[in-house]
């Protein structure tokens, strides 16, 4: 029976998560308000988000959807909601107080959701992928929102990841793991860091201009060598067949959302 039920809320999850990002979207509408441009961005983020993690567990054949995993799923809501805030932006005045709150919510809670699957011994590759994609849309959602008052060069920061993924589709060589470096994590979570506080703009523009020259300049480092690194060590990778992994969220075996660690 417990294994029965475990099973029962691994295909439940993604609806549960649905259900809580339309009703997040739902409260945000009756106090910040959300247009329709918001309301499509929201609800059209949270189906194909959870429709990606519906066929991701599928794939892995999943028997248990963990803590951290529950963690992970509150916070794609939370960035959801911070996406449909910033399309609401774009057509009326934005409502930043929102989108700061809600983001660092999403940035505390990404800082306990690996700490989580280590205590509850959850720890899995589903897991590890869906933290980072939540990670990546929601640099990719912030820098969006500043590139339109900073310039596009902000968007740089965003697209970094999945610039890496594409690439990956046609050198396979990227898509080995590479072994695990904190710097890795730290320039990863700066980039959410300096990229909430910019659109809390609560410091001049230039040292805002300055923090995210510089967060991005560090991300260029960390993908560099990343890239080195697997320049060197995947000539040999390269002469076997790469079978793609079946839990990923994308087809492409890039595992971070900002730089390559493996979980």
């Amino acid at each position: 029976m417990g294994m029965e039920a475990a099973v029962q809320t691994v295909r439940t999850a993604p609806m549960i998560g649905l259900i809580a990002q339309v009703a997040l979207l739902a409260a945000l509408a009756n106090t910040a308000g959300l247009s329709v441009i918001g309301w499509s961005v929201g609800i059209l983020c949270a189906v194909a988000l959870n429709a990606l993690l519906t066929r991701a567990l599928a794939r892995s054949r999943a028997t248990a959807f963990g803590p951290a995993n529950w963690v992970t799923l509150a916070r794609s809501s939370l960035v959801i909601a911070v996406a449909a805030l910033i399309a609401d932006a774009f057509v009326r005045r934005s409502a930043v107080t929102a989108i700061v709150i809600l983001t660092a919510i999403a940035l505390f809670l990404d800082a306990i959701d690996g700490r989580v699957a280590r205590r509850t011994a959850s720890v899995t590759a589903l897991g590890a992928r869906f933290d980072m994609e939540v990670d990546a849309f929601l640099i990719v959602v912030l820098s969006s929102y500043l590139a339109h008052s900073l310039g596009l060069w902000v968007l740089a920061i965003g697209a970094a990841r999945y610039t890496f993924v594409a690439a990956a589709w046609l050198l396979p060589w990227l898509r080995e793991c590479p072994p695990p470096r904190f710097w890795y994590k730290l320039i990863a979570a700066i980039q959410g860091i300096v990229l909430t506080i910019a659109v809390a703009d609560i410091l001049p523009r230039a040292v805002n201009v300055a923090a995210l020259m510089l967060a991005l300049i560090l991300l260029s480092e960390s993908f560099a060598h990343e890239v080195w690194w697997l320049w060197q060590h995947g000539r040999v990778a390269t002469r076997r067949t790469v079978e793609p992994r079946r839990v990923l969220l994308l087809p492409a075996e890039v595992r971070r959302p900002a730089v390559g660690v493996c979980e």
